[in-house]
């Protein structure tokens, strides 16, 4: 498998809209964590998030936001033989909505894979191709239980998944754990916990990996000031840290990676 391009967790004004007739020339996996229009022949159909879509080559393309901000993370790619038997295999459709039990460990998983592909790492694209594979087990396995109608594992999960996507939505919030506990009615060490046994990572490291995701993604797509992008992502007027901490994730400078990363 063989990444183009990849974005994670990109928002939208409500009037965003994707119109492709011809489709592209590669493949594009969509991942729909918001209310989305999407269109199927001459038919729309109305979509509340949590979907999963990939386009084949040459198919066209039509999705929108549906009267609210719109939220997604996309992959342009193009798979080997092995990963079109796996889809296949694992009963993945192509060019139809996928409709997920949830969406935030695939969205998750895109996010490690959008950090490795941008990386300065020796093995990022083996490391993206095996992260591939576990995203269509993953997948199945949503599917899988949409299908059968299974309640959530937890009695938390629900509010778990709004307060995960709401910090990769808004990294340049000022986010507390206490409030965040609050939100579930529970003491601060129980929500950590609790947070940490659902998605495998603390709510700490997620909140400095959605605000140093968004910073990646400014120094590539903008000429914002680096002072200025410290400030927008909730690290105040201590750029200092911003700078340690940014390159203690990804070896090297925000200077450096906007030099070897920004999009002409």
């Amino acid at each position: 498998m063989k990444i183009d391009d990849i974005g994670y967790n990109h928002r939208h004004e409500r009037d965003f809209v994707i119109d492709r007739p011809t489709g592209v020339g590669d493949w594009l996996l969509l991942l729909i964590k918001s209310p989305a229009v999407y269109r199927f022949g001459s038919e729309e159909l109305r979509i509340s998030g949590n979907v999963l879509l990939i386009y084949t080559p040459g198919t066209p393309q039509y999705y929108r936001a549906d009267c609210a901000e719109y939220f997604d993370d996309w992959m342009h790619f193009m798979p080997d033989e092995k990963d079109i038997a796996l889809m296949q295999s694992l009963g993945i459709k192509t060019n139809t909505p996928l409709v997920l039990s949830e969406a935030s460990g695939i969205s998750s998983i895109l996010g490690t894979m959008c950090y490795e592909h941008y990386s300065s790492n020796a093995n990022r694209d083996e490391v993206s191709d095996l992260y591939f594979r576990i995203l269509l087990y993953k997948a199945s396995e949503k599917l899988s239980k949409k299908a059968a109608g299974k309640p959530s594992e937890s009695l938390y999960t629900e509010k778990l998944m709004w307060i995960r996507d709401s910090i990769y939505r808004w990294p340049s919030r000022d986010y507390t754990i206490d409030d965040m506990a609050k939100e579930l009615s529970l003491s601060r060490s129980r929500f950590q916990h609790i947070y940490s046994e659902t998605f495998g990572t603390s709510v700490t490291k997620d909140i400095i990996s959605s605000r140093l995701n968004k910073a990646a993604e400014m120094l590539r797509t903008t000429d914002t000031p680096i002072k200025e992008i410290a400030l927008y992502i909730g690290y105040g007027h201590n750029t200092s840290y911003f700078v340690k901490l940014f390159g203690s994730v990804y070896g090297m400078s925000p200077g450096q990676y906007r030099k070897e990363h920004k999009k002409p």
